[in-house]
């Protein structure tokens, strides 16, 4: 969330910048001023009142001790003291009405953003268009190795069921990126829980914006996770780190759980836009000044992967009207996808600064002995069915066959071409 001293500072310069994001948040920005000057009035009049109750505490032990009546003062401090507990219990009241608040309104683009993208670099050619390139959906099912229809009939629209040597690739992709983080970036590999709490959803800021794209399951007070970010942040909520063990990089790969609510009609068919999907994820815990270097460095690395499978993808800075909710500063990642002839996205990295810190209570000790919030970013490192997507359009051949990349030659058990079963 925002910190509500910035708000209390400069809170015309907040709503112009949130305005970037497509979206009025000035009535939020306002009523977020008037409930924190209403709190921080109701705490200084209880303090207040607390310290009277104290000297009238002292003045009764006093006059006791000299054998006088304190009867007055007993009940002055009566008074004193229902007032106080009055005034606690609307403090509370005004501070939940302000966190409830504050958790809706969406981080602060960061200087520079525009409201549009903008390419920032494209790393290999766009081919000439080619009829006979097929889209990832037909191929996967001709080679036998996709099944949308399996995978309808066992849950619905929006899964995919890859079997036989489609499973094996997208296994082996993800083997061969988590590879890559782990040999050459240093991260530390991570397997988490795929169900958490709600407060570990609002850490992250899943929750309480983005509900209705949430698995909930009510009877367990549990949600699906929609992208390990979520409870790999979340591993140090609550806690004081120190500053000499930051930056922190965690890697997992796991599946991933969304609805889709706002994508009716959208990327219905194939592997781009499913409810249940698998992702190699990448977050990274830093100190508050390394964040902008950090976050070139994260998509270096999620880029070298797309660059080892010899994939043809563009950079993107997202403007503030598509970045997430918790960013400041997004880059996508996307592939050209010649079957579809269109770029795919198939990476977001993302800057949040505070943002989680500030709702997950993550902090670090500075060296004055103070603490203050860290810094964090994520990156998918990359979205495996999208790549796999992309490998299956990218790499075929005019006899509807795959040919694999080198590099995933050593996890494909010595498979190199694909080939209708």
């Amino acid at each position: 969330m925002l910190d509500i001293k910035k708000i209390r500072e400069n809170s015309k310069e907040i709503i112009d910048k949130l305005s970037l994001r497509g979206q009025d948040y000035s009535d939020s920005i306002i009523i977020a001023e008037n409930l924190d000057e209403k709190w921080r009035g109701y705490l200084a009049e209880s303090e207040e009142l607390k310290s009277r109750k104290n000297k009238v505490s002292d003045e009764i032990g006093k006059i006791k001790r000299e054998g006088g009546d304190a009867q007055d003062k007993i009940t002055s401090m009566r008074d004193i003291s229902a007032k106080v507990k009055e005034l606690d219990e609307k403090t509370k009241k005004v501070k939940s009405e302000l966190d409830r608040l504050m958790l809706q309104i969406p981080n602060i683009p960061d200087a520079g953003i525009a409201r549009e993208n903008r390419v920032v670099r494209q790393s290999g050619e766009v081919p000439e268009k080619d009829s006979s390139s097929l889209t990832h959906w037909d191929l996967g099912e001709m080679l036998n190795i996709l099944d949308f229809s399996a995978a309808s009939k066992l849950s619905g629209s929006r899964f995919a069921l890859l079997k036989g040597q489609g499973a094996l690739l997208e296994r082996a992709l993800a083997a061969f990126m988590l590879d890559i983080h782990l040999e050459m970036f240093s991260y530390k590999e991570v397997a988490p829980p795929y169900l958490v709490k709600e407060e570990i959803m609002v850490g992250t800021g899943q929750l309480p914006k983005f509900t209705e794209e949430m698995y909930a399951l009510g009877n367990d007070d549990l949600y699906l996770i929609p992208t390990a970010e979520v409870p790999l942040l979340n591993i140090h909520r609550g806690e004081i780190l120190h500053k000499e063990n930051l930056p922190i990089k965690y890697v997992a790969h796991t599946p991933c759980f969304r609805r889709e609510a706002g994508s009716y009609g959208r990327d219905v068919k194939g592997l781009i836009r499913n409810h249940q999907f698998n992702k190699v994820e990448l977050v990274n815990i830093v100190l508050p000044e390394e964040s902008p270097k950090i976050h070139e460095q994260l998509l270096k690395e999620s880029e070298e992967v797309l660059k080892q499978l010899g994939l043809t993808y563009r950079v993107l800075e997202l403007g503030a009207s598509d970045m997430g909710f918790s960013a400041t500063k997004t880059y996508d990642l996307e592939v050209w996808m010649p079957g579809e002839e269109k770029w795919r996205e198939v990476s977001s990295c993302s800057n949040c600064l505070d943002f989680q810190s500030r709702r997950m209570g993550t902090r670090y000790r500075k060296d004055s002995g103070e603490t203050g919030y860290v810094h964090t970013l994520n990156s998918s490192g990359l979205a495996v069915g999208r790549i796999l997507a992309a490998v299956l359009e990218n790499f075929q051949t005019d006899k509807i066959n795959v040919k694999i990349p080198d590099k995933l030659a050593k996890y494909m058990k010595g498979i190199r071409v694909i080939e209708k079963e």
